[in-house]
Formats: C-alpha cells, sequence, structure tokens
C-alpha cells in the first residue's frame, strides 16, 4: 500500500497596495485646514488607518494603500508618517519643492493658508473616500492618546506585532466575519499593485 502525499492548500501571496501620496496630501491638508491649528501625529495617522480599514471592508480597497507597522501605539501607515515628518520621498510625485505644512517635534502646522477653499473641497478625493475620512478624523480627534491606542490595538495590530518585521496585513484588517472574506483575499491579492486610487 503507497503513501500518498497530502499537498497543502496554495495560499494566495499578501495584499499589497501602491501608496497614493496625492491622496494622503489631500486628506492630511483637509485635516489641518480643518481645525486651522497643529495637529499631533497620533491623531492623523489614527485616522489614514480607521478610514483606509473601513473603506476596505466596505468597498474592498484602503483609500491610501499605506504599508502598516505595529509600533508600540497602534498601526503607523509607514508613508504617511514620512509625509508628516516632511521627508523628501514623495515630493517629486507630488511637484513640490516642500510640504505644504511645518512640522514641530509630532505636531505638524499648515503652511498654505492661501487656498483654504481648495484644500476644504479636494478634487483628488472620492467621496467615499472623503466620508470615511471625515467620519474617522472626528472619532479620531475627540478621542485621548490611550483610547486611540486601545481602539487600534486588535487582531490585526496583535497579528502584525508577532511578525519579525512588524509588518501588518490588509488581510488582516478584513473583517473575520466579512461574508466575502475569502473572495477579496484571493481578488486584491492578485490586483492590489494595480489599483489605481
Amino acid at each position: 500500500m503507497g503513501l500518498t502525499m497530502m499537498t497543502p492548500p496554495i495560499k494566495p501571496p499578501p495584499i499589497r497596495f501602491r501608496f497614493a501620496p496625492k491622496k494622503c496630501l489631500q486628506a492630511v491638508q483637509w485635516m489641518l485646514a480643518k481645525v486651522n491649528e497643529p495637529l499631533d501625529f497620533h491623531t492623523i495617522l489614527k485616522t489614514a488607518y480607521f478610514a483606509d480599514k473601513r473603506m476596505l471592508n466596505k468597498n474592498w480597497r484602503p483609500i491610501f494603500g499605506a504599508t502598516y507597522r505595529a509600533m508600540n501605539y497602534g498601526p503607523v501607515p509607514v508613508e504617511v508618517y514620512e509625509m508628516l515628518k516632511c521627508e523628501p520621498y514623495y515630493l517629486s510625485e507630488l511637484d513640490l519643492d516642500d510640504y505644504p505644512w511645518e512640522r514641530k517635534g509630532y505636531r505638524v502646522n499648515l503652511t498654505d493658508t492661501d487656498r483654504l477653499n481648495e484644500i476644504l473641497n479636494p478634487k483628488g478625493l472620492s467621496k467615499a473616500d472623503m466620508r470615511f475620512i471625515q467620519e474617522e478624523f472626528e472619532r479620531s480627534r475627540w478621542m485621548n492618546f490611550d483610547q486611540r491606542t486601545k481602539e487600534t490595538h486588535q487582531n490585526d495590530w496583535i497579528r502584525g506585532i508577532q511578525r519579525p518585521d512588524s509588518r501588518m496585513a490588509y488581510e488582516d484588517m478584513i473583517d473575520d466575519d466579512h461574508p466575502h472574506r475569502e473572495e477579496m483575499i484571493e481578488d486584491l491579492a492578485s490586483i492590489g499593485t494595480r489599483i489605481v486610487f
């Protein structure tokens, strides 16, 4: 009697997206213009995370497509963090010489105040994008630091913290009870990097 070898099912590759710096720029400017005062990194980063996760579960795509790392105080969208720190990586793609905000420690302040009407009505963000950004910004803004941190220490963050590189997976951001979870993972794993935000 011969032994039959069972091959494990083929696992789809991880879901990856191309980051959308123009959407990030418009969203951060909108947040800064909305409050008309400096904002801390934590509020902005958690707004991006909440909005991306909600959009992913509702419309099968995130808003920004950032790379998320599980850090001590919750998920950090790496590229958004780099832009807040005024790193020059995205300036050429944005056709800018500098960011329209100024960094002071871990807070940013809008410096481009001549175009407030345009900033408050961004054209590069869809209605669905803006709805989730607005709602999640309000939620994030009225939480204190500890509340935001606790709210973001969910299963997707826990699984990310357990990886050697602390990278969070979009697969883990999809709700476990989502009725189309497996289909979403399969579709997004195959087309994620080709989606244009």
